[in-house]
């Protein structure tokens, strides 16, 4: 019987249509103001079961090793000082003497080691060059030797103590010689001198060092300029020198 009524019912609910109910008209603008209106309901924060604040792990952060770390930190270093000026003064702050902290003293017990004297700015009025003379001396500058004559120039390694436009006495003579005698040292001459001016300080042209090492991948590549000094030689003192004979045209 619960079947039977069941199913009348069902029935009688498909066969009777059911009445719509009309909608009143809305416009628009009405329904986006209204939806606009409304507040948003937001899920709620999920509340932590302690008050214990929670910050990132470093462990997962550092993926390098302590030197790679130094490294990257150097590089933003000179990344910052390099956004803050332009090429020009970074060039001017290089090319600048910088303070060396010894006294006077120091400095020229170092000088005098290597083996030179600096006697102090050219004037003005000063001539320093001569004719050239039939004279040649062996100077010792540092570990290198040069054999110089009057007005010759030469490059030397970087010396201290001195500028440009400097006269400068190089005091280690090893030899002098003309066309009537020849003076050798045991091992330098103590009276003989040979003066010279400071003309320009530069840089030697690159060297490329590079190193290998096959299957282990292994390559690095490096530059070097050598820091010069050019020296013109002005006299030469400590021998008897030929009287020069004017050549007539």
């Amino acid at each position: 019987m619960a079947s039977r009524r069941c199913l009348l019912r069902l029935i009688s609910s498909r066969l009777v249509p059911q009445r719509s109910q009309p909608l009143a008209p809305v416009s628009i603008a009405t329904r986006t103001l209204t939806s606009l209106s409304e507040p948003v309901a937001h899920p709620a924060p999920r509340a932590l079961a302690s008050p214990r604040l929670y910050y990132p792990s470093r462990c997962h952060l550092a993926t390098r090793s302590s030197g790679d770390e130094e490294d990257g930190d150097e590089e933003e270093h000179y990344d910052d000082e390099g956004s803050e000026g332009e090429w020009g003064e970074e060039d001017e702050a290089v090319a600048a003497k910088k303070p060396s902290g010894k006294t006077e003293e120091e400095k020229v017990a170092e000088a005098a080691e290597i083996g030179y004297k600096v006697v102090g700015p050219l004037g003005a009025d000063e001539k320093p060059f001569k004719p050239y003379e039939p004279v040649f001396a062996v100077v010792q500058i540092g570990s290198h030797q040069f054999k110089v004559s009057n007005g010759d120039s030469i490059f030397t390694e970087r010396l201290k103590f001195c500028d440009v436009n400097d006269k400068l006495i190089l005091n280690r003579v090893l030899m002098l010689g003309s066309q009537t005698q020849t003076v050798i040292g045991r091992p330098i001459l103590p009276e003989a001198s040979v003066h010279a001016v400071v003309e320009e300080h530069a840089l030697d042209a690159k060297v490329i060092i590079f190193k290998k090492k096959r299957r282990k991948n292994y390559r690095r590549t490096k530059g070097h300029r050598q820091e010069l000094t050019k020296l013109r030689i002005t006299n030469i003192e400590g021998i008897d020198k030929p009287e020069t004979v004017a050549v007539a045209a």
